[in-house]
């Protein structure tokens, strides 16, 4: 449908489809009468995800922020770690999804080391973290000696009496 080749847009060559070329491809006309409306989605770009890390009521960065949070630890991401993790996204090619795999890579070491460790008060997370995978900026506060749980957690149940 395309009369002139050199106006295609290679990169999203999708939006080009038409229900002929998922004939030719080898789907059953049932399958393909079946289908009302074909599109393409274009690829999210850097705004995007990191947009998709920080905005939604429930975003990653939020959820991770509560989680350490509950060890009384403040858990900080500069811009650069940001558009560090939605540059590693757009590299591997793996979309918004991509995002929480980029982040516990990151996190992983962290999140095991806070609760053993009193003394921290403050995590950065720098886009060399991100990058290298370098260690956090990590804050102490030498007059913590123990930990103040924020959050506790009743795994009690109460069964019923018979």
């Amino acid at each position: 449908s395309v009369l002139n080749t050199q106006d295609i847009d290679k990169e999203n060559i999708m939006k080009y489809i038409l229900p002929q070329d998922l004939r030719s491809f080898g789907l059953i006309p049932e399958i393909i009468g079946r289908l009302p409306v074909l599109t393409h989605l274009k690829p999210l770009d850097r705004t995007a995800l990191r947009n998709i890390l920080t905005e939604p009521k429930n975003s990653i960065v939020k959820q991770y922020t509560q989680l350490v949070g509950m060890d009384d630890v403040e858990l900080v991401f500069e811009q650069g770690a940001l558009e560090a993790i939605a540059d590693k996204t757009l590299e591997k090619k793996t979309g918004a999804r991509g995002l929480r795999s980029i982040m516990e890579q990151t996190l992983i070491p962290i999140m095991f080391k806070v609760p053993s460790e009193p003394t921290i008060s403050k995590v950065i997370i720098t886009a060399d973290c991100v990058k290298n995978g370098t260690a956090p900026d990590v804050e102490r506060d030498e007059s913590r000696t123990e930990r103040k749980l924020t959050t506790t957690l009743d795994f009690s149940v109460d069964h019923p009496k018979k």
